[in-house]
């Protein structure tokens, strides 16, 4: 089972554990609005104020399938689904981040823009903590399963279920949607994807209420 800790905790337990590795590789999953990338960022700001340089965030999102390509499969609706990912690239990505021992260049999505910039980050050959977040990354399902191996530490965002519906929501208000479109959008992609995620996800190492 799954150990609660506080986030504020999490660093120095990464930083434990990570002692002596080249590279350590912490999957930080969760389902939509569940805060990843708020996490993330500030996980990676805590370790580095600890130890400088020794992380970095490797997001999933950069492995976004194209608007193009989403619609030739008729799936620009679900994009952020499974299938809308390139789980195979961020795979190989995952297998060079732990075998380089030189600078490595990671894509990025740009919510903005909507859409995966190629090249758009480096992480340093001196960097060892990669803290990779994303939605599926311990789904219990192909192809995603087989990212289990590349990571050698979990952690799992639980948010409270009306908090994440309202969060989803918000999201799109924030996009310019009026509330009746927000709900939609949350209700026909978001919440069945979270609701995946909370369902098909393997147990993680460590739990963040979040």
């Amino acid at each position: 089972m799954a150990r609660l800790i506080a986030l504020q905790d999490l660093a120095t337990e990464i930083l434990g554990r990570s002692a002596g590795c080249q590279r350590f590789v912490v999957a930080i999953a969760g389902p939509p609005g569940a805060g990843k990338s708020t996490v993330s960022a500030s996980l990676c700001e805590a370790i580095n104020a600890i130890e400088p340089d020794a992380a970095a965030v490797v997001p999933m999102d950069g492995f976004h399938l194209d608007n193009a390509i989403l619609d030739q499969m008729d799936m620009r609706k679900r994009k952020g689904s499974p299938p809308t990912f390139d789980c195979a690239g961020l795979e190989l990505l995952l297998q060079r981040l732990r075998a380089s021992g030189d600078d490595v260049v990671i894509p990025l999505f740009d919510r903005k823009l909507d859409l995966a910039r190629a090249g758009a980050a480096i992480v340093g050959r001196q960097t060892r903590i990669l803290l990779v977040e994303g939605n599926y990354l311990l789904l219990d399902q192909a192809p995603w399963d087989r990212l289990q191996p590349l990571f050698d530490l979990s952690v799992f965002l639980e948010v409270d279920r009306t908090e994440l519906e309202n969060r989803l929501v918000q999201r799109w208000l924030g996009y310019g949607y009026n509330v009746g479109s927000a709900q939609a959008r949350a209700l026909s992609n978001d919440i069945p994807n979270a609701e995946l995620v909370l369902e098909k996800s393997r147990p993680a190492d460590f739990r963040v209420l979040n």
